[in-house]
């Protein structure tokens, strides 16, 4: 068993121990690293490199059992050509002749001879990121050995930004440590006011600084309030005490992301109501969508008035405007608001999002976020295209950190077929239309494993192919015996996730939280939450209705084809978790603990696709009880209901087990523990009252019709 939050501990763990098979012996082609070996920098390197020497140091004690010294000199060039038996890691600056060919910030050379190697980076983010390979390398190879290569290689996208795993926020040192690592360069922070997000107090520049040492840049992600429209009299002053506030008093924020949502002002556009959505009374109806949700044509104004806030304290600030919240509009208004665009910025579009999609006689529209649909959706191509015409920068949420908002309370979506279809599209989006920069998480936040590693090989040039990676993670994961049972298990979970319909009722219902979600009869609840948390139950909407929208069908058309498609997918979660299964009975001992968590998740998913399917279920006979005026057939009904709470409450009975061995499941950053054994036996409870208490009421009012004694 776990506790609460004792997943943090494991993230605190970025070099995992004793992975070093010592049966293996270099081959022909190969050397290997010994104690006799040491690590050599410049005297005058920086602090970023200076602490990935140590990075290096305690990477190959902790891993690879090996103890090597580190050595500073005046002269790297000079040890990078002449001396035996070192690691040198430097910049182009120092070794001008070798990294001559860099020409990209992370990007890097490695030259590995029989007694030398030398890593030479673009900057010091690209030494870094040299070490990093060096140690994906060994730990593919489980020894201390490295081929024998002269290899150049580059990044494909930056930023790479994603939110914490840790905590809203919250970034302890090896978090952004594991996050430089897998490749990310950057990170986001919620930002209300100067040090403050949404849980509190934290010291901004404090983070920039902690977050420089792993070569990672920070973003702001816009949380404060924009109460005043550009033209009036006082709106200068207004931004400057507000974002020009916060850049002042820390610089070096990278930038900022604006999506309207969060950070919506009152637009004078005709087709908004023109207020806050905070400030529009609670008991008016809105005939008109508020200015965050509609590409209003002042926003090139309100842009341009942050831009120069902002630039005067950093003149370089990237400025990101994501129009995700608009992607339903008529194309006509939004490509118009992106052709009055102001140069300076970066437009941030939703990659897969707002699709219609048909599956069998329906229609469906792709809701955020959800891996179920590749991308690029005709939203985002659509403006792209006029990105790639004006020469915009372009970025996209992409969610490649390895979550979405499919299954809500996991640490990652195990689908990598599925997750190389998404990067493969992205890197033929940057073909087609320039696309450079990535969005890899929202509030769910990051999480190490190998999908995040699949996304760091894809996002290098050059790389092996997706699949010599995945068999290679597959033997490094679970040996060689077992490897074969891996990849058909996630070969199986893959296939699944091609079933998933995405719905906002399910997204915002059983999908967010899985098997904690209550069945309601007709006394409605709210799930219990922590005061403390950003979001809690807010983004929980515990009474099941099918939201309609006019440009998809019905409800009542779509849910027997959502549920024949959860179907599918259960079939092949389950065939997955077989499989899985089959490769941990061959898995060595000291691999075994990481695969079992990875086998919980997929046991997990499995419960949360039957809660989905349960609830569904329970929404027709509940509509059909409730409009049945015949006293046996309403008898009848009740009996069904009845029977499926019952295995509802054994579905949640039977994921404690799960929830109580790891205790990341259950959890997400901003709505903190929604599906933790208190919340299950919360459910579990709150099923039995409307069983004991709802039905008994119902009974004696049927029985009252007919005049029948019960």
């Amino acid at each position: 068993m776990e506790r609460k939050y004792d997943f943090r501990k494991r993230l605190e763990v970025v070099h995992k121990p004793n992975r070093r098979d010592p049966a293996i012996r270099p081959d022909a082609g190969e050397l290997e690293i010994t104690e006799d070996w040491r690590i050599v920098i410049d005297e005058a390197a920086g602090p970023l490199l200076a602490n990935t020497v140590k990075d290096l140091q305690d990477y190959l004690w902790t891993s690879m059992n090996v103890s090597i010294r580190v050595t500073r000199t005046r002269n790297v060039a000079e040890a990078a050509s002449g001396w035996g038996s070192v690691i040198v890691l430097a910049t182009k600056e120092e070794l001008p002749a070798m990294g001559g060919s860099l020409e990209k910030s992370r990007s890097y050379r490695i030259v590995a001879q029989t007694d030398r190697i030398v890593v030479c980076g673009f900057d010091d983010r690209g030494a870094a990121q040299g070490s990093y390979f060096l140690e994906d390398q060994m730990n593919l190879r489980e020894s201390p050995v490295l081929a024998l290569i002269d290899v150049t290689r580059e990044p494909l996208f930056s930023p790479r930004m994603a939110h914490s795993g840790w905590g809203l926020d919250r970034y302890p040192d090896a978090h952004l440590n594991a996050m430089a690592h897998a490749g990310l360069d950057a990170i986001m922070v919620f930002v209300k006011d100067v040090d403050e997000t949404p849980e509190g107090y934290q010291d901004f520049n404090y983070l920039v600084d902690r977050a420089e040492l792993y070569g990672l840049d920070v973003y702001v992600y816009s949380y404060l309030t924009s109460r005043l429209h550009p033209d009036d009299p006082d709106a200068k002053a207004y931004y400057d005490n507000t974002y020009g506030k916060v850049f002042q008093a820390c610089p070096r924020f990278k930038g900022v992301i604006l999506v309207g949502e969060s950070c919506e002002f009152p637009s004078k556009d005709p087709n908004t109501t023109g207020k806050l959505r905070l400030e529009w009374p609670a008991d008016q109806p809105r005939t008109k969508p508020s200015p965050g949700w509609w590409p209003c044509n002042d926003f090139p104004q309100w842009l341009n008035l942050l831009s120069v806030t902002i630039r005067e304290h950093n003149p370089d600030a990237d400025i990101v405007f994501w129009t995700y919240n608009w992607g339903y509009a008529p194309k006509e208004d939004r490509l118009k608001l992106l052709r009055a665009l102001p140069e300076n910025i970066t437009l941030q579009v939703t990659f897969e999002m707002f699709e219609q999609m048909r599956n069998e006689n329906v229609t469906h529209v792709c809701v955020d976020y959800t891996l179920a649909n590749v991308g690029p959706g005709e939203y985002f191509s659509s403006e792209a295209e006029v990105a790639r015409e004006r020469s915009i920068k372009l970025y996209a949420m992409s969610n490649t950190g390895g979550l979405t908002w499919d299954i809500g309370v996991i640490p990652y979506e195990p689908f990598p077929d599925q997750w190389n279809r998404r990067h493969q599209a992205l890197r033929q989006a940057q073909e087609e239309w320039g696309l450079s920069g990535l969005m890899e998480s929202h509030h769910y936040g990051w999480w190490p494993s190998f999908v995040s590693e699949l996304a760091k090989w894809a996002y290098w040039r050059p790389s092996p192919s997706y699949e010599s990676v995945l068999e290679m993670l597959a033997v490094r994961d679970f040996g060689k015996a077992a490897a074969p049972f891996a990849l058909d298990a996630w070969s199986a979970w893959s296939d699944a996730i091609r079933h998933y319909i995405p719905t906002n009722e399910d997204q915002y219902g059983p999908f967010r939280v899985g098997p904690s979600y209550p069945l309601i009869f007709r006394r409605t609840v709210q799930m219990p939450s922590v005061d403390h948390a950003m979001f809690g139950n807010e983004i929980v909407a515990t009474n099941y209705e099918p939201i309609e929208d006019p440009r998809h069908s019905l409800g009542a058309s779509r849910i027997d084809v959502e549920m024949r498609s959860l179907e599918r997918m259960l079939e092949r979660i389950e065939a997955g978790n077989a499989r899985l299964e089959k490769a941990l009975q061959m898995t060595p001992d000291y691999k075994r603990i990481d695969g079992e968590r990875m086998h919980g998740i997929g046991q997990f998913i499995a419960r949360s696709i039957q809660t989905t399917l349960h609830v569904k279920q329970w929404w027709k006979l509940k509509h059909q009880l409730l409009s049945e005026g015949d006293t046996g057939k309403a008898t009848k009904l009740l009996e069904l209901m009845e029977e499926l709470a019952l295995r509802e409450i054994a579905n949640a009975e039977a994921t404690i087990p799960l929830v109580e061995a790891d205790s990341r499941l259950g959890w997400e950053p901003s709505m903190e523990y929604m599906t933790d054994t208190a919340h299950l036996r919360w459910k579990i409870h709150q099923v039995r009252s409307v069983l004991e208490n709802e039905f008994v009421q119902y009974r004696k009012s049927l029985a009252l019709t007919d005049n029948v004694q019960l």
